[in-house]
């Protein structure tokens, strides 16, 4: 469609054309009826020959006109209106000056061209620089209808009301684990965070719990919500809902996702499952935790203290300091001490990843 529009574009630019100059170009041919002076012969003689001449140039108007929609569309609105204002005020300053500039002898008419395309320029780059300043403006003085928007964006609840995507619910194992506050803290993590009732309810039993440990990791999953909401710069939302005709609290985190189109946020490996099974998007922190680990070769050399043997006969188990699991066959003899191993293949599982190695000694005694 747009190669049509460009091709119409220049044919209409040789009809105008043909339709101006054609009889004046033709005039010397003397004949009784001369046809070829006609106006309409000059149009369509002018906007076939230009179709033809123009055919090569079409492709690379419509890739810069392609490029240049990519371009606006990647770039934030604010940006576009503000360089856009500066254009039409240094476009108008212009104007305005077109009557003392015309009084210039011989060059007037000039210098207004290169006067109007500097000042749009110098209008373009002021406002652009500025337009923190621009859009702060416009919104303080405009704030009292965005706050009129913002209460009818509210429900009856007074929750807002939240667009696909944006809602991150996090269910108690990731509440309690605690690494979400420093992804939060890292800005990797945004929109709305959001806490059904029913995880909140869930999270305090655990922490009402007989059981000491049970107790304090529910304590601890509490004081990693407050820290969140108090501290870090992320809304935090605790939505009052239920689904009485379910009784595990994973399927009732999987039904609001849906009905919200929202986003769960867990490190449980069946909920990540079931999460997947149900067509529910889902962001598991072991998954970000094993992607940001360094990433290790077959042949690298590394250092690990060997702390106790392994499932199999003569190997020996140690850590990294990411607690990466590292199995070393034949490290069963260096329990307690902290050698150095060469890496002969790397398991990367979603419960985690594996490397296995082998002393380096023993190597060289090969």
């Amino acid at each position: 469609m747009l190669k049509r529009i460009v091709h119409l574009f220049f044919a209409v630019i040789g009809i105008v054309l043909g339709y101006q100059f054609a009889p004046e170009l033709f005039s010397w041919i003397q004949l009784d009826s001369n046809p070829f002076s006609h106006p309409i012969f000059g149009a369509v003689l002018g906007g076939s020959l230009f179709i033809l001449a123009t055919s090569w140039v079409v492709d690379y108007v419509v890739t810069l006109i392609k490029w240049c929609e990519e371009k606006l569309l990647k770039t934030p609105f604010s940006d576009v209106l503000a360089g856009a204002f500066g254009m039409v005020a240094g476009l108008i300053i212009a104007y305005l000056m077109a009557p003392a500039i015309a009084l210039i002898p011989v060059v007037g008419s000039v210098v207004q061209f290169f006067a109007s395309v500097l000042l749009a320029y110098m209008g373009y780059r002021f406002f652009f620089s500025k337009r923190e300043d621009f859009m702060n403006f416009f919104a303080g003085r405009f704030g009292r209808d965005k706050e009129k928007d913002k209460d009818k964006d509210k429900d009856k609840k007074g929750e807002e009301k939240l667009r696909p995507g944006d809602a991150k619910l996090l269910d108690t194992s990731v509440i309690i684990d605690g690494r979400i506050a420093d992804i939060v803290k890292t800005g990797f993590l945004d929109g709305v965070l959001v806490i059904p009732s029913f995880v909140l309810e869930e999270l305090q039993h655990i922490a009402d719990s007989s059981d000491v440990l049970k107790r304090n990791r529910g304590r601890r999953g509490l004081d990693i919500l407050n820290k969140i909401q108090k501290e870090l710069k992320i809304k935090v939302q605790v939505m009052e809902i239920d689904f009485d005709d379910i009784q595990e609290v994973d399927s009732k985190l999987v039904r609001l996702a849906k009905n919200i189109s929202g986003k769960v946020v867990t490190n449980d490996f069946n909920l990540n499952k079931v999460c997947e099974l149900q067509g529910v998007a889902v962001l598991n922190i072991n998954d970000l935790a094993n992607a940001v680990k360094p990433v290790v070769l077959p042949g690298e050399e590394i250092h690990v203290q060997v702390i106790k043997d392994g499932k199999e006969y003569n190997q020996g188990v140690g850590y990294l300091d990411d607690g990466t699991m590292i199995v070393v066959e034949g490290g069963r003899e260096y329990i307690g001490t902290r050698l150095e191993v060469l890496v002969t293949s790397v398991l990367q599982t979603s419960a985690g990843r594996m490397i296995f190695a082998k002393p380096k000694a023993l190597e060289r005694a090969l």
